[in-house]
C-alpha cells in the first residue's frame, strides 16, 4: 500500500508532503523575495495568500491550479490578468522549487 502510495504520487517525498501539507511559515517564506520590495494590489496579495493556503493544505501546488478555483473566482481567465508575465513566471518557480524541495536528490536550495 505504502510503494502504491509512493508510485502515485511521483515519490516518498512527495507522499509524505501531500499528508502533511508544508509548514506556513515555510510557505509564507517560500513567496517572501517575490513580495519583498513590491508594491501589489490586495487582489494580488489575496490570489498569492490563496496559493499559500493551498501549498499549507498539500504541501505543494501544481502551476495548472492557478487556472482552476478558487483562483478563477480571483482572476476569470488566469493569473495573466493580474499579474505581469515575468510575475506569473516568478509565481510558477516558486512553485516548482516547493515542488523540488519535497523529491530527494532534486532539491533546490
Amino acid at each position: 500500500a505504502v510503494n502504491q502510495a509512493k508510485e502515485d504520487a511521483h515519490g516518498l517525498g512527495l507522499f509524505v508532503r501531500s499528508l502533511v501539507g508544508l509548514d506556513h511559515q515555510a510557505a509564507k517564506d517560500a513567496f517572501a523575495d517575490y513580495l519583498d520590495g513590491t508594491t501589489f494590489s490586495a487582489n494580488q496579495l489575496h490570489f498569492i495568500n490563496h496559493i499559500i493556503d493551498e501549498l499549507t493544505t498539500n504541501g505543494i501546488m501544481e502551476p495548472a491550479r492557478l487556472y482552476e478555483s478558487p483562483f478563477t473566482d480571483l482572476a476569470a481567465t488566469g493569473p495573466e490578468s493580474m499579474f505581469t508575465e515575468d510575475q506569473v513566471d516568478n509565481i510558477v518557480n516558486i512553485l516548482n522549487k516547493v515542488r523540488a524541495n519535497a523529491q530527494p536528490g532534486e532539491g533546490v536550495a
